[in-house]
């Protein structure tokens, strides 16, 4: 097993026609690291997966998993990794069982000899093992996918997406059992569009338009937000959100469901102080009933402003 970081990207490049889908992306994952790409649908987390697990060649730049190149070393690699993609792939006529033995043959292994490896999903399904997996739930397949990705007990784990279109409670759980692997020490790579999940990762980096926007710890990328942060809160919401947007110091304005996360352009002026005259000002603005309090950033709040500043330069 190498020694080195689990994935080294560098500089990578990928074009499709006139569009970018990937422009000069470098970051690294380290052993053990459950390191999160995240951004919205289109922005390039499945073009870069796709070259991470040797499915299609970068036009410019290296990547390296587990010390291997992805061009020269495919066939070396390929037997190395655990890849689930975006969509659900696994054969949905063949049962549980079938499935899952079926993946383990192509590797040259049983159900039988990676039982320890899948055993924490293995727990899960094997009451559906003569189940057609076309007949499972959403959550069920993707433990299933898994489960298949694992068979071959992979160095690392490249997951595309693996909860979308999931419920809440399935979402979860599934990343309850992404945290025990990591816990044994198991390199996970992972894509998301939702936010919430990116807290869960050791590491994240934003992506939007194919470019890395920041990567840090997601605590770290919530204590670097620039600027002062509010919730405001009032019974007429899109009164609110017109009178915000017009105020002198808006930086930026965006609803959070019944809520608006504002941000002010002056970063050297205390919250308490901004909160007061904010309140001020949507008062004489005619809206009543109306509450301004200092919030701290999450990482959805700095992942919009990031990819603002990004469409403005």
């Amino acid at each position: 097993m190498s020694t080195g970081p689990a994935v080294e990207a560098r500089a990578l490049v990928r074009r499709f026609g006139e569009a970018a889908a990937l422009d000069n992306i470098s970051f690294d994952v380290e052993p053990g690291e459950l390191y999160g790409i995240i951004g919205p649908d289109g922005s390039g987390k499945t073009t870069l997966f796709r070259i991470l697990v040797t499915l299609l060649l970068p036009d410019a730049g290296t990547a390296r998993v587990l010390g291997r190149d992805v061009v020269r070393d495919l066939w070396d690699l390929r037997t190395r990794v655990g890849y689930m993609p975006g969509r659900f792939s696994l054969y949905p006529d063949l049962s549980v069982a079938e499935n899952l033995g079926f993946f383990a043959s192509l590797f040259g292994t049983t159900i039988t000899a990676a039982r320890d490896t899948i055993a924490p999903i293995w727990v899960q399904l094997e009451q559906f093992s003569s189940r057609r997996a076309g007949a499972l739930s959403g959550g069920m397949k993707q433990k299933l996918a898994l489960c298949c990705a694992l068979v071959h007990r992979p160095e690392i784990l490249i997951l595309d997406e693996p909860t979308t279109g999931v419920d809440a409670v399935s979402r979860r759980e599934f990343w309850d059992l992404l945290g025990r692997l990591r816990d044994q020490g198991l390199p996970i790579l992972v894509s998301t569009p939702y936010m919430d999940e990116a807290a869960r990762c050791d590491r994240v980096s934003l992506i939007q338009n194919g470019k890395l926007l920041i990567t840090d710890r997601p605590t770290e990328i919530e204590r670097q937000y620039p600027q002062p942060l509010l919730a405001v809160r009032g019974p007429d919401v899109l009164g609110l959100l017109g009178a915000l947007r017009r105020f002198p110091h808006a930086a930026a304005v965006w609803p959070f469901g019944e809520t608006l996360h504002y941000t002010d352009q002056r970063a050297d002026m205390a919250p308490d102080a901004i909160a007061r005259d904010l309140s001020a000002y949507v008062s004489s603005s005619g809206l009543t009933d109306v509450s301004c309090q200092p919030i701290p950033a999450s990482i959805e709040d700095s992942f919009m402003w990031y990819m603002a500043a990004s469409s403005a330069t």
